[in-house]
Order: structure tokens, then C-alpha cells, then sequence
């Protein structure tokens, strides 16, 4: 497995939380701030992500909030979570500092021809730093990235 994109996942009974490592741009939507939802995520603790904490109907809320896409959730039924079907609309935005969120069903066609389906929110590398080109995660942060 490789060190830098780790699946992991946590469930309360309910549903189930997956956390995919190199898909986090370390946004911290998930645990701060008045959004946040620290009784489930956070990232002193180990496990970080702990889903007894919070209703699963509150951990959905939250994980939907994820600009990257490294938190998704499915519930134990079967039903993916991050399978959500998003309307035709796509919305690009720029974040202060940080990555170039698309949101939307988008197609991603790598340099050797490759196409990736990706949904929901997508987030780019907009630094230049990034070890998992085309996508962002997190080196901004490292590099000090700022808009001009």
C-alpha cells in the first residue's frame, strides 16, 4: 500500500466513513471552526475520526462538506454515499490560497490518456507543489502558497 494515499474507514453501525490520505488537502472544514465537528474528527486523537460521536444524519452533513472528496461515506446498507448524483451544473472556485475547487460530474483525462470520473467536488493543484498532480493535496499549505 502505498504510504501516501492510506483508505481507512470508521463506522458507527450506521454508516461508515472512509478517509482516503492522499485525496486530503487538509482544509479542516471537517474539525474546525463553528462548521466543524470536532466529536468526530479530530486529528490529536488517534483514531481521528471517531463516528460514535455525532448522529450519523450530522456525520453525513459533514463529510458532505469536504472539498476534496477525501472524506465519503456509504451507508451499511450498501448504498456509497459518495455516489451521490450532482446536477449538470459545474461551478469552478478559486479558494483563497489554496486549490481550484470544480464541482460537478467531471471526466479527468491524465497525461497518458487515462480518464478518471470524479464527483461531487473536485479539487486542483493550483501551487505547483503538489505531489499527486493534477489534483491538490495540501502542499500549498507547505510552500506557503498566497493569491496575488
Amino acid at each position: 500500500m502505498d504510504p501516501k494515499n492510506i483508505k481507512k474507514e470508521y463506522s458507527n453501525g450506521e454508516v461508515t466513513i472512509v478517509w482516503q490520505s492522499g485525496l486530503c488537502i487538509h482544509s479542516t472544514k471537517c474539525w474546525k471552526g463553528q462548521a466543524g465537528l470536532p466529536q468526530v474528527f479530530n486529528p490529536a486523537e488517534k483514531p481521528w475520526i471517531k463516528p460514535e460521536g455525532a448522529s450519523t444524519e450530522r456525520i453525513i452533513a459533514q463529510v458532505k462538506q469536504c472539498p476534496s472528496g477525501a472524506l465519503s461515506y456509504y451507508m451499511n446498507t450498501g448504498k456509497e454515499g459518495n455516489e451521490e448524483v450532482v446536477s449538470s451544473e459545474h461551478i469552478v472556485e478559486v479558494s483563497k490560497n489554496g486549490p481550484l475547487l470544480v464541482y460537478g460530474n467531471i471526466q479527468v483525462k491524465d497525461k497518458e490518456g487515462r480518464i478518471t470520473l470524479k464527483n461531487k467536488v473536485t479539487a486542483f493543484c493550483r501551487c505547483g507543489a503538489s505531489g499527486n498532480k493534477p489534483y491538490c493535496d495540501g502542499s500549498h499549505r507547505k510552500i506557503n502558497f498566497r493569491d496575488e
